[in-house]
């Protein structure tokens, strides 16, 4: 099996190369990413529990999905592959907005991101893939904020950063 690669950027999102995921992740290397949040007509954003035997961060609660862009795919084409990879069902998405961030987890390995937040919405239940996710639920975005502060060690660390974007994004722009 080939190891995926990961597409290296500058600050401004331009490539500069390619990388084994792994190799990015132990070297804290600036490379693209997305995650997506796909919301129903209530209002609540689908959450999903990463897979018990994931190599970092199992049975975390994180958003809806979250990955990397492969060579010669753009932001939207990445999230709804990745969407149904993860979630077994496909949507429209937007892009919202991007930014870096530099995670590091407890197994040594860094998350370092260009990432591209988007937006779908989807009022059905999805058809999780066991191999990525170990469940999935529906909260409220004030719930959320409001588990993070009482509960933060169930919920992802990129999450936590990404989330708070996300909210204040919402706060700043009627969607």
């Amino acid at each position: 099996m080939i190891e995926e690669q990961v597409i290296l950027v500058n600050e401004q999102d331009e490539p500069i190369g390619l990388m084994n995921k792994m190799e990015a992740h132990e070297k804290a290397v600036l490379h693209r990413a997305f995650s997506v949040f796909i919301l129903n007509d209530k209002n609540e954003v689908m959450l999903q529990q990463r897979a018990h035997h994931k190599y970092h961060s199992p049975l975390l609660w994180t958003n809806t999905c979250c990955s990397h862009q492969r060579a010669g795919e753009n932001n939207i084409e990445a999230g709804k592959r990745r969407l149904f990879e993860e979630m077994g069902f496909k949507a429209e998405l937007k892009e919202l907005f991007h930014f870096i961030y530099k995670a590091p987890f407890d197994n040594g390995l860094t998350e370092h991101e260009l990432d591209h937040v988007m937006i779908g919405y989807y009022n059905e239940a999805p058809e999780i893939n066991p191999d990525e996710v170990e469940s999935w639920k529906w909260m409220t975005i004030e719930a959320i904020k409001e588990d993070m502060i009482e509960n933060p060690d169930t919920y992802t660390v990129w999450f936590k950063i990404i989330f708070d974007e996300f909210y204040h994004y919402l706060e700043d722009h009627k969607l």
